[in-house]
């Protein structure tokens, strides 16, 4: 049974950080891409940024890049996201999901992200 834990999130200022991460359980974890959405109320769920099997290559959404870190460490079978000069905009629910192929078949339950101005 595959099994994704995020946490980390909460509360900030808008400029401030926070690191969230997910851990993921019952699957090849190091054979598998990874990826963070969000979701923001009343939004439809959105990609923030994905990350490669073996960390090798990762992609961002525009809205992100540069801001936004996504990095894996298969010895514990956790991927983050380090997340720096956030801004109210970036308040939503935040899920890791498991890449196969080109879909997202697996996902977390999220964490809450809230950045007040």
């Amino acid at each position: 049974q595959v099994q994704l834990v995020e946490s980390g999130g909460g509360l900030v200022q808008a400029g401030g950080s926070l690191r969230l991460s997910c851990a993921a359980s019952g699957l090849p974890f190091s054979s598998y891409g990874m990826g963070w959405f969000r979701q923001a109320p009343g939004k439809e769920r959105e990609f923030v940024a994905r990350i490669s099997y073996n960390g090798g290559t990762t992609y961002y959404a525009d809205s992100v890049q540069g801001r936004f870190t996504i990095s894996r460490d298969n010895a514990k079978n956790t991927v983050d996201l380090q997340m720096n000069s956030l801004k109210p905009g970036d308040t939503a629910v935040y899920y890791c999901a498991v890449r196969f192929g080109t879909q997202y078949v697996y996902w977390g339950q999220g964490t809450q992200v809230t950045v007040s101005s």
